[in-house]
């Protein structure tokens, strides 16, 4: 065999990981790359060290705490691992599945888009961060102008004159009790 194919196969074999391959696609490739690195490889546990290094970080995770030194067992249980991951990815893409078919039929998770208010009255609810808005000194909350609870305005219109139970824009609806 000429040298340089044999540098070749040895430098394949030191950046060889797995990829995108399954467990067994990337065990066929690193046997057939370790005939040329024998003192790389020489011992049972160097080969179990350098393929555990070339394993997806999902399954090295699974599998490095278990300390595997048998080579054939190491790969058994990548194996294992690697079905496993498979099973639960699946297993989420079918919720998710069933999730967007629920929420499609229920008419859950359609929102009205509604143009949001300017300068318009600050709502209780979950804080949600207003990039570039430094958070109100009242209240904390991230918004824009000033706040009509501090300036006593009506919530509706934001007018001085009256309160949101007085406005003329609340007319025709549920009486607001305060």
């Amino acid at each position: 065999m000429d040298a340089s194919y044999v540098d070749a196969r040895r430098k394949e074999f030191l950046n060889l990981t797995q990829g995108n391959k399954s467990v067994a696609e990337y065990e066929a490739e690193f046997l057939s790359f370790s005939r040329y690195t024998r003192v790389m490889v020489a011992t049972e546990y160097e080969r179990c060290v350098r393929f555990e290094d070339g394993l997806k970080d999902s399954l090295r995770v699974l599998i490095a705490p278990q300390r595997e030194r048998v080579f054939s067992e190491l790969v058994e249980k990548a194996e294992i691992g690697e079905e496993g991951k498979r099973t639960e990815r699946l297993n989420q893409e079918k919720e998710r599945g069933r999730n967007k078919r629920e929420a499609e039929t229920s008419g859950v998770g359609q929102r009205r888009r509604t143009k949001a208010r300017v300068n318009g009255p600050v709502r209780a609810g979950a804080l949600v961060a207003n990039p570039g808005v430094p958070p109100c000194a009242d209240c904390g909350r991230s918004h824009r102008g000033e706040r009509w609870k501090r300036t006593r305005a009506c919530f509706a219109c934001g007018s001085m004159e009256q309160r949101i139970r007085d406005c003329p824009r609340m007319l025709g609806r549920e009486p607001i009790v305060g």
